[in-house]
């Protein structure tokens, strides 16, 4: 405080009486005391405490907390033995970098005056901060335990990050080394594209700048004029406490916990922590991390590519060649066409021949039984049974006929099938694939070049014809010059007697 002024007049004259002398009261005669009013004495009081202590600096803890709809605050500043009302306006309330509440320890600078409508004195604060560190760490930790009950740090809110994001949106100055970093980095691992909110770090409006800035993002439309970012960094260089408090503001916490875009924090150096590194979905020690984290490097990413095509390609071969390895051992099991056809053209041929057999011996009992009824029949009973059997038998006749057509015609196109597996499946569709069958002079198979000699004898059988050829190198005398039989087929078909169609007897 300032130094008090002389007195006026005698020793031991009161400041109030100072104060009251200045302004010429008139002297009763009863007293010589001036006679004052309420309200001259209280700011004859106010205009000495103003002047005597215009300036002080109170150190003390915070009891009652109020603020007001004005938005002015007032609370209670104590100790142990005294208490001080404390007011303070509202246009440095809002500068205030933290959240006044009781029991916190704080130092006020203002000045001391009176409030003469309740006649108590009270500090008019014009700057207030929490005394020390711990103070603050104090706060932090009451507010962290609120918003963890609350559930707002939960690993199962969570979101995965993308792996390879097409927009990035970055929360920062946009003056400072950060988001140079940060675009430095995308750049060298994997150029994307990067929308900057710039918005203040430090100070009393930061943290309104910062929420707004995550909130505005989160609002961009899919598909509008601005793209809607995949991943979010909020990021700030390193500092003290107090420069990274912004951080820590509930307004701050509440909008990245209510972040539909994953949200990457990277907020000061490795050691520092605040409140949104616990709501972010992924924590970064430094911003230039957090630019890692959001994209990969692209080379390795082609690399890991590459590799993984290169090993699909592998099995891909693998897996025809396992198939065709499986096909021919399948294939080299199965029976020859011939095997499975030859009984059952013989079964055919059998019943062929037996059911026209059967059919005329059918037909001829049935006339002699008709025969045998006729001759025990009056003429005209015998006439009338006579058309009736007849009628049946012409009936019977064509049933016949159309289930031997109907049969014939089953047996012939399972027969034609049969002879196109056959045909398929034979060596003539190998010879059209181009290969050819070699023979020696006697007709046998050569099946191996280690069978042949110099000088042999051979017949190449091809899909559309015969050739004759000798093996290169000289001939063996006893059989050069020797001809070359006519090659017979290994396994002969039996040939078919053709039967005369009157043979099959008649239905009649």
């Amino acid at each position: 405080p300032h130094p008090r002024p002389p007195p006026l007049e005698g020793e031991g004259e009161s400041c109030i009486l100072r104060a009251l002398r200045m302004g010429e009261p008139a002297i009763t005669a009863n007293s010589n005391l001036p006679e004052l009013t309420v309200s001259e004495l209280a700011q004859a009081v106010r205009r000495t405490m103003e002047r005597d202590f215009d300036r002080v600096r109170v150190r003390g803890e915070l009891g009652r907390v109020l603020v007001a709809r004005s938005g002015h605050l007032y609370v209670d500043l104590k100790d142990d033995q005294s208490t001080l009302s404390l007011v303070m306006w509202r246009s440095n309330v809002q500068q205030l970098a933290f959240k006044p509440e009781e029991g916190l320890e704080v130092i006020a600078e203002g000045k001391l005056s009176t409030f003469p409508g309740r006649s108590q004195y009270q500090l008019i604060a014009d700057r207030l901060e929490p005394a020390g560190v711990g103070a603050l760490l104090a706060q932090l930790e009451k507010l962290k335990a609120r918003l963890a009950a609350e559930g707002l740090f939960d690993q199962s809110r969570k979101k995965p990050i993308p792996s390879l994001p097409s927009v990035i949106g970055v929360v920062t100055s946009p003056t400072g080394a950060v988001i140079r970093d940060i675009l430095h980095r995308i750049e060298d691992r994997f150029p994307r594209r990067v929308i900057l909110w710039p918005v203040l770090v430090q100070g009393e409006y930061a943290a309104g700048q910062i929420a707004a800035a995550i909130k505005g993002f989160n609002a961009l439309p899919e598909g509008g004029r601005v793209p809607r970012p995949d991943v979010l960094i909020v990021a700030r260089g390193g500092g003290s406490i107090e420069d990274l408090w912004a951080f820590n503001e509930e307004i701050v916490v509440r909008a990245a916990a209510a972040s539909a875009i994953p949200l990457i924090s990277a907020v000061g150096h490795e050691t520092d922590t605040t409140l949104i590194d616990y709501a972010s979905d992924l924590r970064a020690p430094t911003p230039t991390a957090a630019a890692e984290r959001a994209v990969p490097v692209r080379a390795e990413l082609i690399g890991r590519v590459e590799t993984l095509g290169a090993r699909l390609s592998t099995g891909l071969v693998r897996g025809v060649e396992l198939k065709r390895t499986q096909l021919r051992a399948v294939a080299a099991r199965l029976p020859r066409p011939e095997q499975l056809l030859g009984p059952a053209q013989q079964r055919l041929d059998r019943f062929s021949e037996k059911l026209g057999r059967a059919l005329v011996a059918n037909v001829r009992a049935a006339q002699s039984k008709l025969d045998r009824i006729a001759g025990r029949l009056r003429p005209e009973a015998l006439t009338l049974d006579l058309n009736r059997k007849s009628v049946v038998l012409n009936e019977t006749a064509r049933r016949l006929r159309a289930a031997m057509v109907r049969s014939w015609k089953e047996k012939r196109d399972a027969v034609a099938a049969a002879g196109r597996i056959l045909e398929t499946l034979s060596h003539k569709s190998v010879l059209a694939r181009g290969f050819a069958l070699v023979q020696r002079a006697d007709g046998s198979l050569a099946r191996s070049a280690a069978a042949l000699q110099a000088g042999d004898r051979v017949k190449l059988t091809f899909a559309d014809g015969e050739r004759a050829a000798a093996i290169d190198g000289e001939a063996k005398p006893a059989e050069r010059g020797k001809p070359i039989e006519q090659a017979t087929s290994p396994e002969p078909q039996p040939k078919l007697v053709k039967k005369n169609p009157a043979d099959q007897g008649s239905l009649f």
